[in-house]
């Protein structure tokens, strides 16, 4: 299935009641693709640095982790409007729910300086700082 608009996906997440897949793109964007149709049916504008996207059932919310931006943008699959962009910090790009609490979680830690980018590692990644490893936790 196409995910146009969408490029570069990396996460993914699923409405099984409403029968929604919910992927997040490097291209700063998430879509929603209806099951049945195999196909995209609405998009909205994310973070930078997406890895990760997280849904609620109950709210029908889906969480994108920007960890470029250190942000969660928080995303109504009802209609595919931004409800709100939430600070977490910069790496946190991975993100979990736990559906009983309707809490966020994210590990990240501190980084130190990007490498100057070589033909072997066009897109280096700064090293993390010792002792800095936390989890954020993110509640509703």
């Amino acid at each position: 299935w196409s995910l146009k608009p969408c490029e570069e996906p990396s996460g993914l997440a699923i409405d099984r009641a409403h029968e929604t897949l919910i992927s997040v793109c490097e291209n700063e964007t998430m879509a929603l693709s209806d099951i049945r149709a195999g196909k995209v049916v609405a998009t909205a504008p994310i973070g930078k640095g997406v890895d990760g996207v997280a849904f609620d059932p109950s709210s029908q919310l889906a969480f994108s982790s920007n960890g470029a931006d250190g942000t969660i943008t928080v995303v109504s699959t009802k209609d595919a409007k931004v409800v709100e962009t939430l600070p977490t910090a910069r790496g946190a790009r991975t993100i979990a729910i736990d559906e009983k609490t309707h809490r966020l979680y994210l590990p990240t830690a501190k980084f130190g300086a990007t490498p100057a980018p070589t033909a072997e590692h066009p897109r280096p990644r700064p090293a993390i700082l010792p002792d800095t490893f936390e989890v954020i936790e993110v509640g509703r």
